[in-house]
């Protein structure tokens, strides 16, 4: 059983009469447990009615928050020749082709997020095994393989998140910064719940959203309703 500080269980006492509430109401509880000398990043999980194992069923995407996500992003590209100066301008922290293919195959990934040009795809596309597991593989349902590269580093760069379920049928994503204010995180929950509604599997049945909670870093989650 995971260890819980003294701080985490008063914090955790007090919200456990809470049923689900408002997005409005959860935030201002969440807000209300930031006792952190640091400033926590905000996350929103949810829990889907979908069957993970069926791949029609699995929910991947991105979506650009109004207020981003309070931390700088860095962004690696693969693209050639013009695509390559064009992302570059555009504020992208690494662009490379097969020399930048050669440094993530040695283990060196000092990025946050991955985008290629359709044409990079076959430099890409063999280092799946490595990127796959940690959510950092382009793909053109994620937005992350475009013909438009300059815009898709700059809505990177400036809050765009991108996710995928697990196995279990959840996506968790960061929405921000404790120091938010309560509106700036309730459009960004608002803005990627809105969108995450969107792209219900046609073969998913009943229920899509099933539980929506809020939490912070090191604080206890509120449960919001779907």
């Amino acid at each position: 059983m995971a260890y819980r500080s003294k701080r985490y269980r008063a914090l955790a006492a007090k919200n456990k009469a809470q049923a689900t509430l408002p997005l409005a109401e959860a935030v201002k509880i969440l807000k209300g447990f930031n006792t952190t000398k640091f400033n926590q990043t905000v996350e929103v999980s949810t829990h889907l009615g979908i069957d993970p194992r069926q791949s029609d069923q699995n929910v991947r995407g991105s979506v650009a928050l109004p207020h981003g996500i309070g931390k700088a992003v860095r962004v690696a590209v693969f693209a050639q020749g013009e695509n390559a100066e064009k992302a570059r301008a555009a504020g992208a922290d690494i662009v490379g082709a097969d020399d930048l293919a050669q440094q993530i195959k040695s283990g060196v990934m000092d990025f946050d997020v991955a985008l290629a040009t359709p044409d990079m795809m076959g430099v890409v596309g063999p280092l799946g095994r490595v990127l796959g597991p940690r959510g950092l593989m382009p793909s053109p349902r994620s937005g992350t393989v475009t013909t438009d590269i300059a815009s898709a580093v700059k809505e990177f760069k400036a809050g765009k998140i991108e996710f995928r379920n697990d196995k279990g049928g959840n996506v968790a994503v960061p929405v921000g910064k404790i120091n938010f204010s309560e509106d700036q995180i309730v459009e960004n929950v608002t803005a990627f719940l809105n969108y995450l509604r969107t792209l219900k599997p046609a073969a998913s049945k009943g229920t899509y959203i099933q539980t929506i909670t809020i939490s912070a870093t090191m604080s206890p989650g509120v449960r919001v309703s779907a």
